[in-house]
């Protein structure tokens, strides 16, 4: 009894390792303004993202201020199946879908009501110690958006 439980642990915890290693986006992320881009802008003051394992996807959770000061913060959760996912707390998305490119990059797009609001590339960088965000689309205003978000990994 004592030699399967040990055995299903070990089993256990070599598969959360595989889905870990699968997935470079997971941990937390702290936003880095000097390495960032925004067009037009402002930039945010602040923004920390948090990735988590969650089945074969991920769960994120945002919490930040924006360049006009306001707080914002939302939350999903999506796999990698190109599928839109609802998300919780946001005023300028409500669903996200992802694909998965490699092990360090996934696209995806963001939508409101149905119609695509945005495109989104996420990268993590080899070493793991960064993710750049590129992010196309429009604002609350209507007008073209071009981000380069850094974040740098805690």
């Amino acid at each position: 009894m004592r030699r399967s439980l040990v055995i299903l642990v070990l089993a256990a915890l070599a598969t959360t390792l595989t889905l870990l290693a699968a997935n470079a986006s997971i941990g937390t992320w702290k936003y880095n303004a000097a390495k960032s881009k925004f067009s037009p802008g402002p930039p945010y003051k602040s923004r920390t993202v948090k990735v988590e394992a969650h089945g074969e996807g991920i769960r994120v959770t945002v919490e930040g201020v924006s360049g006009d000061g306001s707080k914002h913060g939302y939350t999903y959760t999506a796999n990698f199946d190109e599928k839109d996912n609802a998300v919780t707390g946001s005023p300028m998305i409500d669903t996200v879908a992802y694909k998965k490119i490699d092990d360090n990059t996934f696209e995806g797009t963001s939508k409101k009501a149905g119609k695509v609001v945005s495109t989104v590339k996420i990268a993590v960088a080899k070493d793991g110690k960064t993710m750049t965000v590129t992010v196309k689309g429009k604002n609350a205003k209507g007008e073209a958006t071009s981000d380069v978000i850094a974040y740098d990994r805690q």
